[in-house]
Formats: C-alpha cells, structure tokens, sequence
C-alpha cells in the first residue's frame, strides 16, 4: 500500500491524500481547494498530482472547502466514482461548492478584466469549475452515519466517527486487507474539540497502525469556556459601549459564524448582551445555519438541553441575516454602533473585506480575529501586527483595534489533539502530521515524541510513503 500526499502538507489548506492498495485501487483522502492567493496557488489548484479518472472513490473528512473545494473540478476532469461523506457533510456541500464556484466566476471575471485593461497581453483565465459543474459532482455522494463499518471494496471497510469539528465533521478508519493480514490506517480530518458548544465531542478513532493527523494549532493551548466567554463579552462592551464603534468579527460561514450567533443567543437569554444590533452579512453563512437547524442529530446535550428554554439557538432579538448587497453596504454607511459578522475568517475574499476596507482607519473600532489566518491574507498580516495593510489598491493605515481569540476555533489544540490521539500510543506505528505549517509541525511532534508516541513524520509535498 502507498500513500501519496498531494495536499495540506506542510501548509494549513488544500487537503488530499491519496491510498494505492496493491491490487492498484485507489482512495483520495479530501480533495480541498488551495485557499491562498498569488500564482503559487493558482498553480497548485490547477494541477493535479494524480489522474483524476483513475481515482476510484472519494472519501470526504468534512465540508470546509480547504477539505473538499475541487470535487466539482476533479468530476469535469474524469472521476467518476462514488463520493462518501457523512449525511451533514452533503447536506453543507450542496450550498458550500455552489458558493465557491460563483466566487470562482467572479475572480476569474475580475482578473481578466485587469488583465485586459492592462494592455501588456498574458493568458486569461478560467475558473477551475462553474455553477453548472457542481450538480453532477454533488449527484455522486453516498451518505453514511456514524460509527458504522461500510464497505467501499471487497478488500476495505470504512467507518465513520463523529471528530466534533464542523456539522457532519468525521474521522476516518480504513480497515484494509492485504493478503492474509490486516491494515487498520486512520485519517484524523480536522480534530475538534471538546466541551465546545453545539457538537458532540471529538470521539477517538479506533487503534489503528497508521494515522495521517492535523497539526494545525500543534504548537498552542486555547483560551478555556469562562474566559472566552467573558472576554468575548468585555470585547463587545468596550467596543459598542464604551467608543461607539463596530465590532467586525471575520468568520467563516459554516461553523464559526453559528458558534458566534450561539453565544450571542446564550448573552442575550441571560440578559448579558448590550441593546446593539447583530448582523450575520453573509448568504452563505444564512444558508449554512439553515442547515445547522436541519441536522438536530449532531447536536450535543447541551444545545438539546438549551433548546428547552429557546427553540432557536440562532436566532434573538436584535439579530439580523443580511443575503443583500444593498443592505450590507448600507452597514459601511452607518455610523451607529453594531456587531458585524462576516465571512471569510481570513479576510481574503466576501464581503468582510469590504467591510476592512470601509472601517480599519477608524479608531472606534475592533476587528476581533477568531481564527487561524494563513501569513499572506488580510487576516495574517493584521494577526503579525502590519501598521497598514494594501487593500483593493489602496494602502490603509490600521488604527482600529486588532483583538485575537483563538479560542474560539474549531480546531483542536496542542494537548487536545494530544488527547484525541492518547489511546493510540501502542498501536500506531507511525503518525504522518499533515495541515500545518511547518514549524507548528515541528514544535508538534516534539511534543508527541515527549508524550511517548511513536514515530512522528512530517511529510512534504509529493512525498510517497509504502507501507508493508
């Protein structure tokens, strides 16, 4: 068996790795769009380290597009094999890959217009894959519960369990037979974390000899409930209250943005959250939380116990979805305090970016960071302090506050991945750490070498692994 790892590696984005079994069957772990920017990525997302046609299953993690982003453009290329997922996993896929190919049109309309005006020649572009693409990807899904084994071969045997990430989010066991003997190979996905509020807790795998791990916040222990809570909550007051501002908060549109909107709820039922208005001002993040509200069955005890005192936990007085590109530019015009919540969570692209352009000369007030921003976009360059940041063209200087809490991501921790991983310390020969940067990697496995696991590699780029 081989495993080739053609994405997420040693990067945050883009995750895919592909499984060759010795009959030459062949499983592609994800199949994420790069998110970055700049020719590298261009590049990256319009390569494939593989033939897309000779593929012969999917298996999906969860459906943040960094994890599943080009299954529409590897569908056009040639797959045309089944696509596993969890039931949530399809459901958030079927409004998520429609988004990015509409952002997709748009870039590619914007780039080759400045081309154009240019004058200086240069090959147009074209989007990796269109509206009209993603209806015959979406129609190859095949759905399944959790922690029931399914067969995807005669040889393989999958099995689901719920990673508590995102709605749908799953770990992946592979039990795999090869000749007389077994081979139990483990994808983690995105690891969550525990005790967050809406999801189930991460549950372990079971022991497996191999396991492909994230490692994205390997090097860092979060902030705990009551003080992200209260924190958050101060945030509000000083920004709204007290200097009369706006609070942007960028968030990704499926997962953070309901998260936020739920804590909000909780400070409102609570009678804790300032008289301001909330806006979530992004169709995609309206649409995510639609199906948040339809998928009940991965909600934790919690959220089922709260529900007994409000039946919405994402609705509240005060609270507005904005789908309308009239009524959110009317936000930049106002003048009044408020909450803005806004995709995307790295301020590349969406709507948050204007929101940044319009609001970060002013000293009133707060662009709160509530997750991990890749160096280069918006949301990296304000996390490493910049004094100014290029935007649209124009250079701003950067006098509202910059406030982070990473307490607030999905993603597990140093010692909660730690812990997610703590029953396969016998059984796991080696862990291939993928989705990080690098020295995040580096300061991770340092960490589960400390902790007694067993052989730890961070795998590059292309890199092929066999396993006997």
């Amino acid at each position: 068996m081989q495993i080739k790892f053609c994405g997420a590696a040693r990067t945050v984005t883009g995750s895919a790795h592909l499984i060759t079994l010795i009959d030459g069957f062949r499983i592609l772990l994800d199949c994420g769009l790069n998110q970055g920017r700049g020719k590298e990525v261009w590049n990256f997302n319009n390569t494939w380290r593989f033939e897309p046609s000779e593929v012969d299953c999917v298996i999906l993690s969860h459906a943040h597009i960094d994890h599943t982003g080009r299954i529409p453009q590897l569908v056009k290329d040639g797959f045309d094999g089944p696509i596993h997922s969890t039931h949530a996993t399809r459901s958030l896929c079927g409004i998520m890959l429609l988004d990015s190919a509409f952002i997709q049109e748009k870039d590619v309309e914007y780039y080759n217009r400045k081309l154009a005006k240019k004058n200086k020649g240069g090959q147009k572009r074209r989007p990796l894959y269109t509206t009209k693409d993603v209806p015959e990807a979406l129609n190859k899904y095949v759905t399944h519960g959790y922690n029931k084994w399914f067969k995807i071969h005669p040889m393989v045997e999958v099995r689901y369990q719920d990673a508590g990430h995102i709605l749908g989010s799953a770990s992946v066991a592979l039990r795999i037979k090869e000749g007389k003997k077994y081979i139990h190979l483990g994808f983690t996905g995105d690891i969550g974390r525990p005790e967050r509020p809406i999801l189930r807790d991460p549950i372990p795998m079971p022991e497996m000899d191999y396991i492909i791990c994230e490692s994205t916040y390997g090097d860092k222990t979060h902030e705990s409930n009551p003080e992200q809570s209260g924190r958050f909550l101060e945030i509000i007051k000083d920004t709204c209250i007290k200097k009369k501002g706006k609070l942007i908060i960028p968030a990704f549109s499926v997962g953070r943005t309901q998260e936020i909107v739920y804590m909000l709820d909780k400070l409102a039922t609570a009678n804790k959250l300032p008289r301001i208005p909330v806006y979530v001002d992004s169709p995609l993040a309206v649409d995510a939380t639609t199906v948040y509200i339809s998928h009940p069955e991965c909600y934790d005890q919690n959220l089922n116990d709260y529900m007994q005192q409000d039946d919405n936990p994402f609705g509240f007085n005060g609270l507005k979805y904005i789908k309308h590109v009239d009524e959110s530019k009317a936000l930049n015009e106002s003048k009044e305090p408020m909450i803005i919540i806004s995709s995307s969570g790295m301020m590349n692209a969406g709507r948050v970016k204007h929101h940044l352009y319009n609001n970060i000369q002013n000293a009133k007030n707060t662009f709160l960071i509530v997750g991990y921003c890749s160096p280069e976009t918006p949301g990296g360059q304000l996390r490493a302090g910049r004094k100014s940041i290029k935007i649209f063209g124009d250079r701003l200087d950067v006098k509202a506050d910059v406030k982070m809490m990473d307490s607030f991501s999905a993603h597990g921790d140093q010692v909660e991945m730690a812990t997610f991983l703590a029953n396969q310390k016998k059984s796991c020969k080696q862990f291939f750490l993928v989705h990080g940067e690098y020295d995040t990697q580096s300061v991770f496995k340092q960490y589960l070498e400390s902790q007694d696991f067993n052989e730890v590699i961070i795998p590059d780029l292309g890199d092929e692994i066999h396993i006997e």
